[in-house]
């Protein structure tokens, strides 16, 4: 009888464990894209591609064979940026029938895959990861002005691309609808933050900045082609006025469940009451030593507004473009501002620690 007892509540705490992480299948990671072009009218900032180029990472069967993960590295011909491995293309992993997904999105003049970071560590941990190229703003094509200007607009590419993907004949099938989260860098953070119910206003922003024209995200490297603030600003109001009438309105999207954001930036976007609809789980984490997105003025703000969120503030010399892939040594010659870390700071590790948060975030608010 004891011997029973004592099986039953090992099936249970097993059972238990699967539902909240404790016993987590690990797979390896397969790595697909889409270009999703959405049938009704949106606004594509300017950019030349007007479509949602999507980076997919998922999980792929640990016993599926013939399947060889190959390391994912940014830059031709010599790489300058990488991340973590993936096998292209491979079958998605047949068990379970369904995953959840986090939506991602990179920071100020990214891309995709500087997203593969956290993306191959969430599909080794069960997620469907899908990060989209913000039109006018990655660095895989010319920026635009409105590609700067309009930040609201990227939380409508996350939502489009959700909706893409859902129907998409591949990965559709196999998302799980009431289980989707969505992370993000920089003003990739300010965006999940816009996902989750957050409301920016962009003229508060713009009075920051003209009345302080030196300050870190009003001066970011990638806009360095494009003048001012108050310049950029003058090149999109013509362009643009539909989109500067609603900059702040609401872009909550309800299938999203809970947000990770990663040193999110454009504090001075955000009044007192930006969040009083943000209903939703929601984690930040920022280094200490972020001269972009200093916590005190960002996260830290964003905390204290949001009394039910979460804030990690890692220290001893971890900075902003240090949530950026690794840098290659190549990349270490050729791109000092986005791969020059503080001595002592082993960026792989910070990769590591910041994913295994989401991981464990996702797990317990996704579950």
């Amino acid at each position: 009888m004891r011997m029973k007892i004592a099986r039953w509540f090992c099936f249970v705490y097993l059972m238990v464990g699967l539902r909240i992480g404790f016993a987590a299948t690990t797979f390896k990671v397969g790595e697909s894209s889409r270009v999703f072009k959405p049938s009704h009218a949106r606004n594509w900032r300017g950019a030349k591609t007007e479509a949602l180029v999507t980076t997919i990472w998922y999980p792929v069967s640990a016993d599926a064979k013939e399947v060889v993960e190959q390391p994912q590295s940014m830059g031709t011909p010599i790489p300058i940026f990488e991340a973590g491995s993936a096998a292209v293309d491979a079958p998605l992993a047949a068990v379970p029938s369904k995953f959840p997904l986090v939506m991602l999105s990179h920071g100020t003049g990214g891309s995709a895959m500087q997203m593969a970071w956290l993306g191959t560590v969430l599909a080794q941990h069960g997620y469907i990861a899908a990060a989209v190229n913000h039109p006018g703003n990655n660095g895989l094509e010319p920026y635009t002005a409105e590609g700067f200007a309009l930040w609201w607009e990227r939380a409508t590419d996350i939502s489009d691309a959700i909706d893409a993907l859902i129907k998409d004949p591949t990965f559709g099938p196999h998302v799980d609808a009431t289980r989707i989260g969505a992370a993000g860098f920089s003003i990739g953070g300010y965006t999940v933050l816009e996902l989750a119910g957050a409301r920016s206003t962009q003229a508060d922003f713009l009075a920051a900045c003209y009345a302080e024209p030196t300050l870190p995200t009003c001066r970011v490297p990638e806009m360095k082609d494009f003048g001012s603030t108050k310049d950029t600003t003058a090149q999109v109001v013509a362009s643009s006025s539909e989109s500067l009438a609603r900059d702040g309105a609401s872009y909550r999207d309800p299938r999203i469940r809970a947000v990770f954001a990663v040193a999110p930036a454009v504090g001075q976007a955000f009044r007192a009451n930006a969040f009083r609809e943000v209903s939703i789980p929601v984690a930040m984490v920022v280094g200490a030593a972020d001269p972009i997105a200093p916590p005190a003025a960002n996260a830290a703000k964003f905390k204290k507004l949001m009394p039910q969120s979460e804030l990690t503030i890692l220290p001893d010399g971890v900075s902003h473009y240090t949530f950026l892939d690794t840098c290659t040594d190549a990349g270490k010659a050729k791109l000092v501002v986005y791969c020059g870390d503080e001595a002592g700071v082993d960026r792989d590790k910070v990769h590591a620690t910041v994913s295994g948060m989401a991981v464990k975030f996702f797990d317990r608010t996704l579950r």
